[in-house]
């Protein structure tokens, strides 16, 4: 009799692992873990906002003080940006997401020195956890507009609009 319900245990555990792996297999994760991602997306929503990203990267921002619709962020900006390197552009980061993976993003965020105004060195004060959590973020938000116009070198003249920064020394 013993061994009988023993047999029985072992087979519900089986049967409860079998169970485990097809929902893992077909993507309907524990509720456990879909309250984990959930927290890393609001960490990331929190991040960008905070971190000042939908200010240069989502156009009109700044001006709407932020009312801006949440499926409108991070899509870039045609405002150019000018100064003594050029004119640059707040490249789509929701396009930009999608090509890169969660470790191409570290990478980037750790190496990459963009042209002004973008503040880069900011990106090496955060944390592995805040830029992954800033990367899933944008990526659920998944690919939306267009890209941002290409850099103009400072000897050309750029399309209008542009900010104007003076010349530094």
């Amino acid at each position: 009799m013993r061994s009988h319900k023993t047999l029985t245990i072992i087979m519900r555990c089986w049967i409860g692992i079998g169970c485990l792996a097809v929902a893992i297999a077909t993507g309907d994760v524990s509720a456990a873990s879909t309250a984990a991602e959930k927290k890393l997306l609001e960490r990331g929503r929190y991040l960008a906002i905070v971190a000042g990203c939908n200010d240069c990267h989502t156009a009109g921002y700044a001006d709407a003080a932020g009312k801006i619709p949440e499926k409108d962020w991070l899509m870039g900006d045609r405002t150019g940006w000018r100064g003594p390197w050029g004119t640059t552009y707040s490249s789509n980061l929701r396009l930009a997401m999608q090509r890169l993976t969660e470790e191409q993003w570290l990478h980037v965020a750790r190496t990459v020195e963009f042209r002004p105004p973008m503040p880069w060195y900011v990106l090496r004060e955060m944390t592995d956890q805040d830029l992954r959590a800033i990367y899933r973020f944008i990526k659920s938000l998944g690919p939306a507009g267009e890209p941002a116009p290409a850099f103009v070198p400072p000897d050309q003249e750029p399309p209008k609009p542009y900010i104007l920064f003076p010349d530094t020394p």
